[in-house]
């Protein structure tokens, strides 16, 4: 094992909670920059995009080193608006330590508690910063309960006295409180004690303060240098890919952290090679020959990586699966001053840098269109703004619609055969109902003797290479497993690609046969509204076909938790800040999906002619008399040469 050489320390934030405000200090007073900016002047030295600074909000995530006394940092700035949160979740690959700031005026707020949710899931070790401490009204005392009972019990106020912190801290370890009791500890031994507590994420020390005014942030300065470590990293090289850019040249920089050994240029990576390695400090960055493990660095001649995957010195590519993804779709409209396959190909090409747009273009009723998935409307306005400066292309963007998805109710046989003149193939897959939430799982039963390991393998690829679509909307498949039971292969005439076809042909051929479930997403919402509005609220609930628990009341306020479709509660928080005189409140986040609660009207909107989508066919191909021809899937199964 090697010593890392520095710390990646991350800044996130719900939106207008003081992220780039507190960034912006951090790096002036450990002398990164030389000029204090502010968000609201437009000066902000990480919000340099036009588009940050005329909407005041950070879109792309920014980096930048920074010491404190002999430690080594690099510190990197997220995205705090939910329309931005898988940039922001890319980056927690990365991050060997958190700042999470919260607004201590709002206190803990849904995009909060995601977030919470998200450095939990990659456990991430966190420090607290409660920003706008001094503002009127604030109660630290109230904060602290808030964040102990939303947050953990590991919740620490670091500015109590030291006594009074010892003891608390001493409560979080035996090993600590024998020795607090005792009378054994002393400064290194608790030093020592709180880093381990802190990396385990048994600790979370709590800084209070404002960033603007510069109130706190020594403190937290302090704690960061005092109870951070170096991670140890394994010799064989490893990185981890969390962002692609495209520089004012053309030139695909990929934004990497070194997770074993070190790079150094010229160093091939499978059939590339580095050509330049960058340490970007801002918009500006600094050509270095080497880095080493726990680093963070760009590099270019890497064009296969892609965000949220992994390689090795091999080249060998593994991919991490998001936890955030979109919930909404639009369709691109175009002026004509471009035709749509240029279009799409530019698309494609930010997609590269945002992979969660999964560009596609498909055809509806025999029109090409191209459909993308955003997080949010204001996503939307940002990538019209790019493309046109980018590219120099006007396009627009239709309504944003549910992203629905499809699963199957019972396990059902797909049979694909695949037989133009010289080519054959033929697949068998059993379709059955997963886990919500699992995705697409490939197995195989099919032994060696009816089918060899080279192309049993290119089937299991082929089940997951890419996204299967189902019959009722043309929506993404999911919450299934498939498994290979049979296949066939010819010793001359069959080829890699005429699985890819029995594989895609055989899937959909299930699909027509199977019982198919139309899927909607899903928020957990948490509403509070003044006792009076407590009526209107449940009949709210019930009328937007949510579930929730019995209300929780307090002596001015009803709290209400539960779940509701997305596409009937998506706009609701305008509506209860409306009826309630902005004193009532929403928060929601993500609850996976569940069975469409208006699955035929849904399905009649949305209008997908399956027989008319010549791109993903169920039907199969046979041989007769030296040509193919086609067979209608319900004919199939009386053809099959699998029985």
């Amino acid at each position: 094992m090697i010593k890392a050489i520095e710390s990646v320390i991350g800044i996130l934030a719900h939106v207008d909670a003081g992220k780039t405000t507190l960034t912006e200090a951090i790096l002036y007073k450990t002398g990164a920059i030389r000029r204090l900016g502010r968000v609201d002047k437009k000066d902000s030295w990480f919000d340099s995009h036009e588009l940050e600074r005329s909407r005041g909000i950070t879109i792309f995530s920014k980096q930048n080193p920074f010491r404190i006394g002999e430690k080594r940092f690099t510190l990197i700035d997220t995205p705090g608006h939910v329309d931005f949160s898988a940039e922001m979740e890319r980056t927690l690959g990365v991050l060997d330590y958190a700042v999470l700031v919260i607004d201590g005026t709002s206190g803990v707020q849904s995009h909060t508690e995601t977030i919470w949710q998200l450095l939990k899931e990659y456990k991430i070790p966190v420090f607290i910063f409660v920003n706008k401490a001094d503002r009127e009204g604030f109660d630290g005392q109230n904060m602290m309960k808030e964040l102990k009972s939303k947050l953990g019990e590991g919740c620490v106020d670091f500015s109590l006295e030291e006594d009074k912190l010892n003891e608390e801290i001493s409560m979080l370890s035996e090993e600590l409180l024998e020795a607090y009791l005792s009378g054994k500890s002393n400064d290194e031994f608790l030093k020592n004690s709180i880093s381990r507590l802190v990396a385990g994420r048994e600790l979370f020390p709590c800084f209070f303060g404002s960033a603007l005014f510069d109130r706190g942030v020594d403190a937290l300065l302090d704690g960061i240098e005092k109870y951070t470590l170096l991670k140890d990293y394994p010799e064989d090289f490893g990185a981890y890919a969390y962002k692609i850019l495209h520089d004012s040249q053309g030139n695909r920089i990929s934004f990497l952290k070194i997770t074993g050994g070190s790079l150094s240029v010229k160093m091939p990576l499978g059939g590339e090679k580095i050509d330049q390695i960058r340490i970007y400090s801002g918009e500006k960055f600094e050509a270095v020959q080497s880095v080493g493990a726990g680093s963070v660095c760009a590099v270019t001649g890497l064009e296969s990586v892609h965000p949220g995957e992994t390689l090795d010195k091999s080249g060998e590519l593994s991919s991490r699966k998001p936890k955030l993804t979109p919930l909404l779709s639009s369709r691109v409209i175009t002026d004509g001053s471009a035709d749509i396959h240029t279009v799409y190909s530019k698309l494609r090409l930010l997609g590269e840098e945002l992979p969660e747009l999964s560009v596609q273009i498909r055809s509806f009723s025999g029109e090409e269109q191209i459909q993308i998935r955003v997080m949010g409307r204001i996503q939307l306005e940002i990538l019209k703004s790019l493309v046109a400066e980018r590219f120099g292309i006007n396009i627009d963007f239709s309504d944003c619609r549910i992203l629905y998805k499809e699963t199957v109710a019972a396990p059902v046989m797909g049979y694909g055969h695949y037989e133009p003149l010289r080519h054959y193939a033929e697949v068998q897959l059993r379709i059955e109902p997963g886990e919500r939430g699992s995705g697409i799982e490939a197995a195989s039963e099919c032994s060696l003797e009816m089918l060899d390991s080279n192309f049993r393998n290119l089937v299991l690829t082929h089940i997951l290479e890419k996204e299967h679509i189902g019959i009722l909307t043309g929506s993404p498949l999911t919450d299934v497993k498939i498994t290979l039971t049979a296949g066939r292969s010819h010793l001359k005439h069959t080829e890699g690609g005429d699985f890819r076809e029995a594989t895609y042909r055989a899937i959909r051929q299930g699909l027509e046969k199977a019982e198919n479930i139309l899927l909607e997403p899903y928020y957990a919402f948490t509403l509070r509204v003044p006792s009076a509005f407590l009526g209107r609220a449940i009949s709210d609930i019930q009328r937007l076909c949510g579930e929730f628990e019995a209300p929780e009341m307090t002596e001015t306020e009803a709290i209400i938790t539960g779940c509701a479709p997305v596409s009937e509660f998506m706009n609701y928080p305008e509506e209860v800040a409306a009826y309630t005189g902005g004193r009532g409140f929403v928060s929601m986040k993500e609850n996976g999906y569940r069975e469409c609660h208006n699955a035929a009207r849904v399905i009649e909107e949305i209008g997908y002619e399956k027989d008319r989508d010549l791109e993903n066919p169920s039907s199969s191909v046979f041989c007769s008399h030296g040509a193919g021809f086609e067979v209608k899937w319900y004919d199939v199964d009386g053809m099959r040469h699998i029985k």
